[in-house]
């Protein structure tokens, strides 16, 4: 980077991308612990949430991504131990409790109304309904949804499951309650009292624009460097309000305004932030995690357009149903439609794809390594390549020669 023009080249920003979202340390060799998940967590300040399980659990990809092998519950454990909660960061998300307070302006506005309309209207067309639901959490918690009012001895539509659920997220929305996920993942309410350690509740409650640059200095840590667009996104901050709180971050000297070649907008540097002199990371990337979860962002970076096709007709997708991009060196230079077929014991690899001008020879040995990794984790017993894709005949070879 040359620091006299403030300029940095796209394989600069990449570099520096890569190394604040921890992909330029090699996995630990005997596999991750506690303190290791503690510090990738850290280092990313959100892990999204999702409920496709056509691969596995999308929270728990970003860590194997970076870390490998590692226990598949380590976020629902975290939560357990007082170390993680679940609210709205990205999307629904596991964060560090230390986020707890950064976050309160949006229980607040919640509470307000001004957000999920519907549900604040159930608040108050029915706030003695909405007591007793929470009532009934402190009682029995951490419950589902369904089993609100069950056993209880009330009867009738006063406490049907739909309304109970509308109450349940309406507190969820203002921090009332937060969630306990079961072993099969089942979001289970809970006082947050009961989740978050009390040292962090009794927190003082910054500032709402505080909060919000609190946020967004976290977010530049964890992209490296970003358009405004980028920062704000990484917890949902609106661009309009996020912009003039980005130039008071830069006139703080919290962050450095640059040029990236490519870029029509400005971006901001972390001055913290790491170049190294290369990264060679070898990673399965999953559709949720922060390294390509703001696509454009993508593409900037990485000249890798990628679009989530769960949702598109079958005869309309172009690569698959769930497409994890794979990272090998710097680059995202292939992507891959997999399933786990836990019944028959295999990761089935359904489509391989290249992008253009890499070695595919060499990509496909370090993908069925990356495949032969993720299955092991996984427990399935074998990696099977379907013949869809331009890389499937390398990839085929290279999982038989393993």
């Amino acid at each position: 980077m040359s620091r006299r023009s403030g300029t940095l080249d796209r394989a600069e920003a990449r570099r520096i991308a890569l190394a604040a979202q921890g992909f330029d340390r090699a996995r630990p060799a005997a596999g991750a612990d506690r303190r290791s998940v503690r510090t990738v967590f850290g280092r990313l300040g959100v892990v999204q949430i999702d409920s496709v399980n056509v691969l596995v659990r999308s929270h728990e990809l970003p860590l194997f991504s970076r870390l490998g092998a590692h226990p598949r519950d380590s976020l629902v454990a975290a939560s357990w131990r007082g170390e993680a909660f679940e609210y709205w960061g990205h999307e629904a998300s596991f964060l560090p409790v230390d986020a707890h307070p950064l976050l309160r302006h949006r229980m607040a506005a919640a509470a307000d109304g001004a957000a999920w309309k519907g549900l604040v209207a159930l608040a108050r067309r029915r706030p003695g309904f909405v007591a007793d639901v929470l009532a009934e959490v402190g009682r029995r918690g951490p419950v589902g949804a369904g089993e609100i009012g069950m056993g209880g001895g009330r009867t009738g539509p006063w406490w049907g499951w739909s309304e109970a659920k509308r109450a349940l997220e309406y507190l969820f929305w203002t921090g009332a309650v937060t969630a306990r996920r079961s072993p099969t993942f089942e979001r289970r309410y809970e006082l947050t009292e009961r989740v978050v350690p009390a040292a962090v509740l009794a927190a003082p409650t910054p500032d709402p624009d505080d909060a919000r640059r609190a946020l967004l200095r976290r977010a530049a840590g964890a992209l490296g460097v970003g358009t405004v667009g980028d920062l704000a996104d990484y917890f949902r901050i609106p661009r309009p309000v996020a912009r003039p709180l980005v130039a008071d971050l830069v006139e703080d000297g919290a962050l450095t305004e640059v040029r990236v070649e490519g870029w029509r907008e400005p971006a901001y540097l972390d001055p913290t932030a790491r170049l190294p002199r290369a990264v060679d990371a070898t990673a399965l990337v999953s559709p949720f995690d922060s390294l390509v979860w703001e696509r454009a962002r993508t593409e900037r970076l990485f000249g890798f357009r990628y679009r989530l096709e769960l949702y598109t007709p079958a005869e309309r997708r172009v690569h698959g149903y769930y497409v994890l991009p794979f990272l090998c060196g710097d680059s995202l230079v292939a992507r891959v439609d997999l399933r786990a077929d836990r019944r028959a014991g295999v990761l089935a690899v359904l489509g391989a794809y290249a992008e253009p001008d890499v070695d595919t020879a060499a990509v496909a040995v370090r993908l069925a390594a990356e495949l032969a990794q993720l299955a092991a984790w996984l427990g399935l017993d074998a990696v099977h390549v379907a013949r869809r894709g331009d890389l499937a005949r390398r990839l085929t070879a290279a999982v038989a020669g393993r």
